[in-house]
């Protein structure tokens, strides 16, 4: 019977992704489905951290994450949690051997957000890594199977997909972080001053790491490459509509992509798989 209860633990990491995001959802569809479970299991995760320190405003959002952090350890320590989200994570920590430093970093940047700063080169750095890079890295653990021969040969690239996709974000939500929570991710820029020279910047930092990911997806599993190149694509198509927008209208809306073009991409990406292009 316990292992209907761990079913039901990743249900609800599967409905969390699938209530927070079309683009991630689309992509774990395309994976193998022997993914699917740890994938949701690590987005059902990192979603609810970034959930209390981004919209409980009426909340003690310290103490949530301090509670979060601790139910955290405290699942992976023994193995089960009454919470599904945490239960469910910490298998997926178990099973594929999931580092504790990954975790550490990406809990640290979620403290990082319980403050109202402009980030200096080192902070922003720290920062993306936390938040972005070792999810993407957690993911690739998932990938490998095992195989830490793989996994040090794509290690540097899964962080440049992981630094691309925050970046992206940053940019798009520039005027949320701003307004919202009275953050500045990018070092450097005045959010009240935003220019196209300081835009064009950030750019071309984010098109090197587009870069250096695609090389990356083209070396995984035929299982996993689908779903990874979906969530490229999407983020490359939105990155490139951010890119034709202008700085001044950056700063007061945010860039989305239909999700008419994201079931676009998703057919093509089926196609190309379908085809062993990918």
């Amino acid at each position: 019977m316990f292992g209907i209860y761990e079913k039901s633990t990743f249900g609800c990491s599967k409905l969390v992704t699938e209530l927070y995001s079309t683009s991630f959802s689309l992509g774990i569809k395309t994976l193998n489905k022997r993914f699917h479970d740890p994938i949701y299991g690590i987005y059902g995760f990192v979603r609810y951290a970034d959930e209390i320190v981004d919209t409980f405003h009426q909340f003690d959002k310290k103490m949530l994450l301090n509670r979060f952090k601790q139910d955290t350890y405290t699942a992976i320590e023994e193995g089960v949690s009454l919470n599904p989200i945490l239960h469910s994570f910490q298998k997926v920590v178990h099973d594929y051997k999931i580092e504790r430093d990954l975790i550490d970093a990406f809990l640290t940047s979620m403290e990082m957000d319980l403050l109202n700063v402009h980030y200096d080169a080192d902070k922003y750095n720290e920062y993306i890594y936390g938040s972005a890079e070792v999810v993407g890295l957690m993911c690739l653990r998932v990938f490998v199977e095992g195989s830490a021969e793989l996994y040090d040969k794509l290690k540097t690239d899964a962080r440049s997909l992981g630094a691309a996709f925050q970046k992206v974000n940053f940019l798009r939500d520039i005027k949320s972080d701003f307004e919202d929570r009275g953050r500045v991710y990018f070092p450097g820029v005045d959010f009240q001053n935003f220019s196209g020279d300081a835009k064009k910047a950030i750019e071309n930092d984010i098109q090197i790491d587009f870069d250096n990911a695609l090389r990356g997806i083209m070396g995984l599993p035929v299982g996993a490459r689908s779903g990874v190149y979906l969530a490229y694509i999407y983020y490359l198509k939105l990155f490139k509509k951010i890119k034709s927008t202008a700085a001044c209208r950056i700063q007061h809306e945010r860039i989305r992509v239909p999700d008419a073009i994201k079931f676009t991409l998703l057919a093509k990406t089926l196609v190309k798989g379908s085809l062993g292009v990918l």
